[in-house]
């Protein structure tokens, strides 16, 4: 899947992800502030993690640091490369882009990503 950006109104919307053939509330947008992520468990088990950059635009990832197994992700630190942003593990500081879930240090190495839409 591919990450999509949300319109940058602010307003109560609500944050979803794709899930199957439709579409999970996961959160309200208003608990997401801008350069800081946040953890929401999915009924699957899974964690995912959101963030919302400056622009307004809303990322999810997995919350799964794949070099450790902690799921620590939506609490890494978040910045920007060549105008795209990502995450650095608040461990061992590997960064993730948060559109493509792309290692940035690590060609082989990634994180799923979850279409992301606010209604």
């Amino acid at each position: 899947m591919t990450t999509q950006t949300l319109e940058t109104a602010q307003d109560t919307r609500t944050v979803r992800l794709a899930a199957g053939d439709g579409w999970l509330t996961v959160c309200d947008r208003s608990l997401l502030t801008p350069g800081r992520g946040v953890a929401a468990l999915l009924p699957d088990g899974r964690q995912v993690a959101l963030f919302l950059d400056r622009a307004g635009r809303t990322y999810a990832i997995d919350n799964r640091d794949p070099f450790t197994g902690a799921y620590v992700l939506s609490r890494g630190l978040v910045g920007s490369e060549g105008g795209q942003p990502f995450v650095a593990s608040p461990l061992l500081k590997q960064r993730f882009d948060l559109a493509t879930g792309a290692c940035l240090d690590d060609d082989e190495v990634s994180v799923p990503v979850f279409e992301v839409r606010a209604d």
